[in-house]
């Protein structure tokens, strides 16, 4: 029963990443094929060609997402992308969504941001408990005026996914940064430490250890 349960472990090891991969990458082609809904019914592909094209809608969004950020890198585009926001502004519930929308897009993929660049280890949920987090900001707030503390604000994720967590507020000096990328750390989280990251060459830590007698 042995070799059995070897054999066994080692199909699941094959087909277990293949099959979630294919999944994902299924479940994002489909999302991005849902933008040729925005084309007129009778020049859809399927009445175009007689038949449905996997995965051309990929190719469209991407297109859309060009086209878009040409125009609002002119200074006309930008006036219109002005005028659209005020719009947006001046109704209630919509105002506080796209605001709110609109600065976390811009934290996360302005190229100066520190927003989802680094992992940490903080003690959470109480004192002794070590968990992986990443760090989502530092600007001094409200937050860091009331408490009096240098407070960086962390994401928290569950496992194993990571798309769910929790919002906290570390004092810096509780805070320790770790050198693996935020590609290792989401694979730790997802493997539910399964599969834990080698030191780096580079780490202080590994300097400091081979400098000991």
């Amino acid at each position: 029963m042995s070799f059995l349960r070897r054999y066994l472990v080692a199909g699941l090891l094959v087909w277990v990443p293949l099959v979630i991969t294919v999944l994902v990458v299924q479940l994002l082609i489909q999302w991005a094929d849902s933008s040729l809904l925005l084309l007129p019914k009778a020049y859809r592909p399927e009445n175009l060609l007689g038949f449905s094209v996997p995965g051309l809608g990929v190719a469209l969004t991407v297109v859309i997402l060009l086209l878009t950020g040409a125009v609002v890198a002119n200074f006309f585009g930008r006036r219109l992308i002005a005028l659209w926001e005020r719009i947006l502004d001046s109704i209630p519930l919509v105002r506080s969504v796209y605001s709110a929308a609109k600065q976390l897009a811009e934290t996360m993929f302005a190229a100066d941001s520190n927003s989802f660049r680094k992992v940490l280890l903080v003690e959470f949920p109480r004192r002794g408990l070590w968990t992986l987090a990443f760090q989502t900001g530092t600007d001094i707030g409200e937050a860091q005026e009331k408490t009096g503390r240098d407070v960086v604000n962390v994401y928290v994720p569950t496992t194993p996914n990571p798309t769910g967590g929790y919002f906290v507020m570390v004092p810096r000096e509780d805070v320790r940064e770790l050198d693996m990328s935020v590609d290792e750390g989401l694979r730790m989280l997802i493997s539910m430490g399964a599969v834990v990251p080698g030191i780096h060459k580079d780490a202080p830590e590994l300097a400091h250890a081979k400098a000991k007698p």
